[in-house]
């Protein structure tokens, strides 16, 4: 019975792992799984060590506060990463975390894949030189990521983007309007301001003034994030228009289909979205002590990954101080009124899509034949 140690350090990563331990347990169905994850790992048989959301932090001024609390989690993860002694250690995304657990366990012979290579490439490329010896496998969602890695002398694998089991294709317009008794005309907007608390506590006040601001009515809709879900249902409880709140996966499907346009922070959100192919306005905001920093080290032109697939802005970026109400209403009116404009997105998303694809089967199950290859 082997046992496969997985780490997600945020919610995206839950997902990821609850995925490939899916696609392992079709090929091995006697894995067995410890470390650390949500609701959907657990789902899987994985009991997590601590609340993920212990983890789920981004930017420099969030993190400081519980640095020490952070120092104890990696410990309490190495010892038991070293009590369990698992066949193979499955660290995924999340490197501010990951990474250091990587380097703690330095030198092992425990065998170790890395899901979601680290995003040098767009940022602080010298970090690269610290990685040999950190795992045996590196497994890259995006396809330029191992050409990039080799370069380094990392072998990586792409094993495509989780995005395309995502799902977000499937769902039903009709069915939505239906069940919230929203009239056939009514355009709806999908509002997605992330899954992080600091992301969501900038964000949300900004897209409640983007909607005011909007030249005809909407319908919004906010899928709910499970460890941003209270905050967001306190804070737009008093929007002029209060949001129809989405709770769960189909429902939120159901949501893309019946959209006219989306409002979404930068990140995976935004493939979602194409897969749906809903056309989008992509912001985002972070810490201005941060920004000052990220902006002197990032290497790349655009934030959202469908930008920097096809290396032109088939959606428009309104980031920082750029993140502005009256400029994002002007992009998505826009969208809501002008055809032309709105099958340019798509069929930049069509484009950015067909990258995505491995070269055989799902991307969970690439991931999982990496992963029991090591079992070998």
């Amino acid at each position: 019975m082997p046992l496969i140690y997985l780490i997600a350090g945020e919610q995206s990563g839950d997902v990821l792992g609850a995925r490939m331990m899916r696609a392992i347990l079709a090929q091995r169905p006697d894995a067995t799984f410890a470390g650390i994850g949500g609701g959907a790992m657990e789902a899987q048989g994985l009991s997590s060590l601590f609340p993920l959301r212990s983890l789920a932090l981004m930017g420099l001024l969030e993190v400081l506060p519980k640095i020490f609390e952070l120092r104890t989690l990696l410990k309490r993860t190495v010892a038991d990463i070293q009590v369990k002694a698992p066949d193979v250690l499955v660290t995924i995304d999340s490197p501010g975390f990951t990474l250091r657990v990587l380097k703690a366990l330095q030198p092992t012979t425990l065998k170790r894949v890395h899901y979601v290579a680290p995003q040098v490439w767009a940022w602080r490329e010298s970090r690269v030189k610290h990685y040999p010896g950190l795992w045996d496998q590196l497994l890259c969602l995006l396809p330029f990521e191992p050409v990039f890695f080799a370069a380094h002398g990392l072998p990586a694998r792409f094993v495509g983007h989780p995005v395309l089991e995502s799902g977000a294709e499937t769902g039903n317009a009709g069915r939505f309007r239906a069940r919230h008794a929203i009239p056939a005309d009514a355009k709806i907007l999908t509002v997605m301001p992330g899954s992080r608390q600091t992301e969501v506590s900038r964000l949300l006040p900004i897209l409640e003034e983007t909607i005011r601001l909007l030249p005809e009515a909407v319908v919004p809709v906010v899928p709910l994030a499970g460890p941003v879900e209270a905050m967001v249902r306190q804070r737009t409880a008093s929007w002029p228009i209060p949001p129809i709140l989405v709770e769960d996966t189909a429902g939120k499907h159901d949501a893309f289909a019946a959209s006219a346009a989306a409002l979404t922070k930068s990140g995976t959100s935004t493939l979602e979205l194409a897969l749906a192919n809903v056309p989008m306005v992509v912001t985002y905001r972070i810490n201005p002590l941060s920004h000052q920093i990220v902006k002197r080290v990032v290497r790349v032109k655009y934030a959202s990954i469908l930008n920097l697939l096809l290396d032109r802005p088939v959606v428009p970026e309104l980031l920082q101080y750029d993140s502005r109400p009256d400029r994002l209403a002007a992009e998505l009116g826009r969208l809501l009124t002008d055809r032309d404009a709105v099958a340019a997105q798509r069929q930049g998303f069509a484009e950015a899509l067909t990258m995505l694809r491995p070269p055989s089967g799902a991307p969970s199950e690439c991931a999982a034949d990496a992963v029991l290859s090591m079992l070998s």
